[in-house]
């Protein structure tokens, strides 16, 4: 079972970032699908952001565009998502997701959790003064 694993949240002020680590194993997932969802107290889980296949197409949620920024650094195994400018709002569970590799890969809806095969434990973000 491939495990990844979410680090970097915290306690921020708003106005505040801070930058999520999704580390993955090895080179299986280097050309992957990934993305990011979060899940607020008593909220359903919620697209923020993805790319698909060999990290094309990127996809942000309206919420967060032009404030998150994802990306990946395949020779640390890690996908990113460098929040800035952060507001109450965007207190959450934040999860990591990637798609299983596939021999003939067709582009995913990023947007939607029933493509993703893989999800991390989470790491929590609140935003507070």
């Amino acid at each position: 079972q491939v495990q990844l694993v979410e680090s970097g949240g915290g306690l921020v002020p708003p106005g505040g970032s801070l930058k999520l680590s999704c580390a993955y194993p090895g080179r299986s997932l280097s050309n992957s699908a990934m993305g990011w969802f979060r899940q607020a107290p008593g909220k359903e889980r919620e697209f923020v952001a993805g790319f698909n296949w060999y990290g094309k197409n990127i996809v942000y949620a309206d919420s967060v565009r032009g404030r998150f920024t994802i990306s990946r650094d395949n020779t640390k195994n890690t996908v990113y998502l460098q929040m800035d400018s952060l507001k109450p709002d965007d207190t959450a569970v934040y999860y990591c997701a990637a798609v299983k590799p596939r021999d003939s890969p067709r582009p995913i809806l990023v947007q939607y959790d029933y493509e993703y095969d893989y999800w991390g434990q989470g790491t929590q973000v609140t935003v507070s003064s």
